[in-house]
């Protein structure tokens, strides 16, 4: 039962865990185009940029279908809509085995993309934050870590299974894992989240019509959406391309994507003190901060060439970015009414993988026309300029909440 005039229970972390598991396992899928970025250029006889443009329409589509699977869950619920985005994601990776560009760019960016991650990972924060009020940021922290978790526990398996069995059957085995494992987690332990209604007094919830930070509302979701997608550009690049750039250098596949779950790994336990952290200054604050220390790990990847000094550089990179998407909603859960949450959350998680989409992207068509990954970084990190410049007038302005205080009904 909810203590005092909070929501939180027990059952509070067990949806938390259970979303952070079916995330970890879901964002594996992704990662089989990363992985095998060269090879499946190499198979289909095509330039990098059509593996990494598989992968950016996952991100595009994953953003796109958070929202509109985010308006299904109030009809169908959060089990149902789940237990759609595993089968649509085993179905996915089915069609971009197949072996043409078409099957690759079409089976992840609408069947592993728009219904199937999209029916995950925004409807899942989104369903976690209405079982959380004293420490919705750290859960959040938590549940949007499933994708570092993906990215530790996957990149060397995977390379181990493309080595052995070639790209296309890993996909294939990948995708049937992913819907007899995330199935069961849906069926037996997803339930509705409690009513939230909000309270009086100063830590109640913002209601509709009221002015966000001194402005109208939907122009400070648009600026916090603008933020975040110029803050995934770089985001994005270094976690689709450092196999391949580690591959250019002379450096082992293996180790690279040793490399990439080094990073995920310090960014998952980054993202637990920068969830942490947002609780108590608010999710802009957290987000600069974040993105402040992304800067600096884009430029460290400009200056670093040789296997150990990437394997530091990567490790800083992780613990700086790690805490910046989650901090965005954190933020616009604490500003809007929790009413709007539904598709207000979606919305950033969308223009944030817009973001990354076009990071990923970006990244591999500057490789193709330099023939090298520093014009990539560099954009990265102009990209990275561009947003603090939007982010810190906001963050610095009165009416910064943690979070909004909520009621059981």
């Amino acid at each position: 039962m909810p203590i005092g005039d909070s929501i939180e229970t027990r059952a509070s972390w067990v949806a938390a865990i259970a979303a952070v598991a079916i995330l970890s396992i879901a964002y594996g899928a992704p990662l089989v185009a990363v992985v095998g970025l060269r090879l499946i250029a190499e198979d289909l006889g095509s330039a990098r940029a059509v593996p990494a443009l598989a992968s950016s329409l996952a991100y595009v589509g994953s953003g796109a279908g958070g929202i509109l699977m985010g308006l299904l869950v109030p009809r169908l619920g959060m089990r149902r809509v789940v237990c759609i985005g595993a089968v649509c994601v085993a179905l996915g990776m089915a069609l971009a085995a197949g072996g043409q560009e078409w099957q690759l760019l079409l089976g992840y960016g609408v069947l592993v993309g728009v219904f199937g991650t999209g029916a995950l990972f925004a409807p899942l924060i989104t369903y976690v934050s209405l079982w959380f009020d004293r420490r919705r940021g750290s859960a959040l922290a938590l549940v949007s870590s499933g994708q570092y978790v993906a990215a530790v526990l996957w990149p060397a398996l995977l390379e181990r299974g493309i080595a052995a069995w070639g790209w296309q059957a890993t996909m294939l085995a990948f995708g049937g894992f992913c819907a007899v494992t995330i199935l069961p987690v849906a069926l037996l332990v997803l339930r509705p989240a409690p009513l939230a209604l909000p309270n009086a007094g100063p830590g109640r919830e913002p209601q509709a019509g009221e002015r966000v930070l001194g402005l109208h509302p939907n122009l400070t979701q648009g600026l916090i959406c603008l933020a975040g997608f110029l803050c995934c550009i770089p985001m994005a690049m270094p976690a689709a391309h450092l196999v391949a750039f580690c591959g250019d250098l002379g450096i082992a596949a293996s180790r690279g994507a040793l490399m990439l779950s080094v990073t995920m790994a310090c960014a998952f336990l980054a993202r637990q003190f920068w969830g942490a952290l947002g609780d108590r200054i608010g999710g802009l604050r957290t987000a600069t901060i974040g993105n402040v220390c992304q800067t600096i790990g884009m430029a460290l990847f400009l200056v670093t060439q040789d296997e150990a000094g990437l394997f530091l550089v990567a490790a800083i990179y992780g613990l700086g970015f790690g805490g910046i998407t989650p901090s965005y909603a954190l933020a616009v859960r604490g500003l809007f009414p929790a009413g709007q949450a539904h598709w207000r959350v979606p919305l950033i998680f969308f223009t944030s993988l817009c973001g990354m989409a076009t990071g990923s992207w970006l990244a591999g068509y500057l490789y193709d026309a330099t023939g090298a990954y520093a014009v990539a970084w560099q954009a990265g990190i102009f990209a990275n300029l561009l947003n603090l410049g939007i982010l810190l007038p906001l963050a610095l302005r009165p009416g910064q909440r943690p979070g909004a205080r909520l009621v059981a009904a």
